[in-house]
């Protein structure tokens, strides 16, 4: 049975063990072994699923580990060290292409409660993004959600391309917590070769959960909500990972998924991870319960790379249509109750109609895609037909 040293006191050395605790009786022996948090990715991971330690978990006769070393628990690059964001990276997801872009580099958070969707978003994401590697960490995930979330909805076609981390809410918390480094260690691998990696870890929220345990154990106390404070120190070594590289490298466009417990946005996990990421995507029970997926609040997601990921003619016509949604979401209770009277209001009229086409048109299955560059062209259209005047920039239009 290995363990981790993860607290000294008085009385000696706090150890946790990678297992359980089933054998393990007063008076064993115990030895210290000199051995450093190193997997070897290679190029033959790709397409199979690895545990927390970078060992496979099927079948993968091709496997093999490479040359080079990667540290589990590694730092993130000098800042002063690091490229700016790249170039827009496309998702085909039409709600994310046209409000809350993405770019290279990029690190998101997707918000959600339970069952609204998130898993298949995660999966178009993976099946769509614009990325030449895709690693993506499960930390803390129900056994039975593991093969589906694999065989359903990332299917053959994303995982030709993709790793995948796992480790299940069952496994002791030294492993949910390594599978999350281990995840970010094989995306930082292929970063350095050059590649554009899109590294998705569901979820940072079972990170924390996990660093809990291990706080508490070790002695800790708790703090925010029951959190001690080696959990906000570790979220940002984390998730400061991500980003750009160094001349010459790729990038880690990071999307990381936050449980929030009963829809709250405020709770201390999503607001510690919203203040580090640059930018964040709410999934909205309400509009799940209303059969529209991705179930994306537009109002309350924001990316933070605007208006520089969009072009000046794409940044207009956002604008345009998130002013008339805001309309919109003013006026909705009177206009559900009947006590809006048509023709009162030209702008809130127009902003109903955009609503309607707009609401569907931002329906999406898993398996339908749009190039980023026809989204726009049909949401101009419909802000015409809905009586919304846009004023292009002179040097184009659309």
């Amino acid at each position: 049975m290995t363990g981790e040293i993860v607290g000294a006191g008085d009385s000696g050395l706090q150890l946790l063990p990678f297992g359980t605790w089933d054998g393990i009786a007063v008076g064993d022996r115990v030895e210290l072994i000199q051995s450093d948090d190193v997997i070897r990715p290679d190029e033959s991971w790709i397409g199979t699923v690895i545990d927390a330690l970078g060992r496979p978990l099927s079948p993968a006769p091709q496997f093999r580990h490479g040359n080079r070393r990667a540290r589990g628990r590694n730092s993130p690059p000098p800042a002063y060290d690091r490229r700016r964001v790249g170039a827009k990276l496309e998702t085909r997801v039409k709600c994310i292409d046209l409000f809350t872009p993405i770019c290279r580099g990029q690190r998101m958070g997707v918000f959600a409660g339970s069952g609204v969707g998130k898993s298949t978003l995660m999966a178009m994401l993976a099946r769509n993004t614009d990325a030449e590697i895709i690693v993506i960490g499960l930390v803390g995930e129900r056994g039975r959600e593991v093969q589906d979330f694999i065989e359903e909805d990332l299917g053959p076609e994303g995982m030709a391309r993709s790793i995948v981390v796992v480790a299940t809410g069952d496994e002791a918390p030294l492993l949910r917590r390594q599978a999350a480094w281990t995840a970010t260690a094989v995306a930082e691998h292929f970063r350095t070769e050059g590649k554009q990696v899109l590294l998705m870890m569901d979820s940072v929220t079972r990170f924390a959960m996990a660093q809990r345990e291990i706080g508490l154990s070790s002695g800790e106390p708790p703090t925010t909500r029951g959190y001690p404070p080696t959990v906000f120190s570790e979220l940002p070594h984390l998730l400061e990972r991500a980003g750009p590289g160094r001349e010459g490298e790729g990038d880690i466009t990071g999307i990381y998924t936050v449980l929030v417990d009963g829809d709250d946005m405020n709770e201390p996990i999503a607001d510690a991870v919203r203040g580090i990421l640059d930018g964040h995507i709410v999934l909205d029970r309400r509009i799940a319960e209303q059969n529209r997926y991705p179930a994306i609040n537009v109002q309350k997601s924001i990316s933070r790379m605007l208006p520089g990921c969009h072009s000046s003619e794409e940044f207009t016509i956002m604008q345009a249509a998130r002013r008339a949604l805001a309309r919109y979401a003013d006026m909705e209770e009177l206009i559900r109750v009947g006590a809006y009277k048509p023709g009162s209001d030209p702008e809130t009229d127009a902003a109903i109609r955009l609503f309607r086409s707009l609401d569907d048109f931002l329906a999406q299955k898993r398996d339908d895609t749009l190039r980023a560059e026809q989204s726009f062209a049909e949401v101009y259209r419909m802000l015409l037909e809905a009586g919304i005047e846009v004023a292009l920039p002179s040097s184009g239009g659309k």
